[in-house]
């Protein structure tokens, strides 16, 4: 853990009763102070920068303004504020969203007291706390092969010629590997570069490989 002896906590939902409960929870604990309580994302980004909290706890279901684009908003302006979700549901595509855009943990609203402590000395401590179901959703998430929005875009063809891209043939060959003209392979290969954002084919093969376009 860090070598600061209390952790600054603030907390932003919408539910007035949730709030209420769980700064009460905060304001019993060693080592905890609850630095300040936001109803919106709105008022969070203006008085975080006063609060200075180690670790927020932000409802991903606020009404408005939804907590993944609150998320973005406040790791934007205080990236080094540590941010768990509160969720009642365990939703796959929101978790994945939030943990793409910074949020360290998340933790089920239903938790008992001492888990939601638990999580927050985590995070604190430099962890990633998952309740055990969110966790095993995140570990199927990424034993399952991730679909590339390029690879979709790409036509059969221009698939057969990226992948002779990666085979190392230059322009000729594969204009002789695939019977077509050298300017019908140039085509093929600007669209290509297009589809990927790249600028070169040496860009396209290193994209190709790294996101297993093919």
């Amino acid at each position: 853990m860090k070598s600061k002896e209390i952790i600054r906590v603030s907390i932003l939902d919408d539910d007035k009763e949730f709030r209420e409960l769980i700064s009460t929870t905060i304001k019993s604990s060693d080592g905890l102070i609850c630095a300040g309580i936001y109803s919106t994302c709105d008022e969070a980004m203006i008085k975080i920068e006063e609060d200075i909290p180690d670790i927020l706890l932000l409802d991903i279901a606020m009404p408005y303004k939804s907590g993944i684009q609150s998320l973005k908003e406040i790791k934007q302006k205080y990236p080094s504020v540590e941010v768990l979700m509160l969720t009642v549901l365990s939703d796959n595509d929101k978790i994945f969203e939030s943990v793409r855009n910074g949020a360290v943990g998340y933790i089920l609203k239903k938790s008992p007291s001492g888990k939601l402590l638990e999580a927050i000395k985590e995070a604190y401590a430099g962890g990633a706390p998952f309740p055990g179901e969110i966790a095993r959703k995140v570990l199927e998430y990424f034993k399952t092969p991730i679909k590339n929005n390029s690879q979709s875009e790409l036509s059969d063809r221009e698939r057969e010629v990226l992948e002779a891209l990666v085979d190392g043939h230059g322009t000729k060959a594969i204009a002789d590997k695939l019977f077509v003209s050298i300017n019908t392979i140039r085509f093929h290969l600007r669209n290509i570069y297009n589809k990927l954002h790249v600028n070169s084919r040496t860009e396209a093969v290193a994209k190709a490989l790294k996101n297993k376009i093919i």
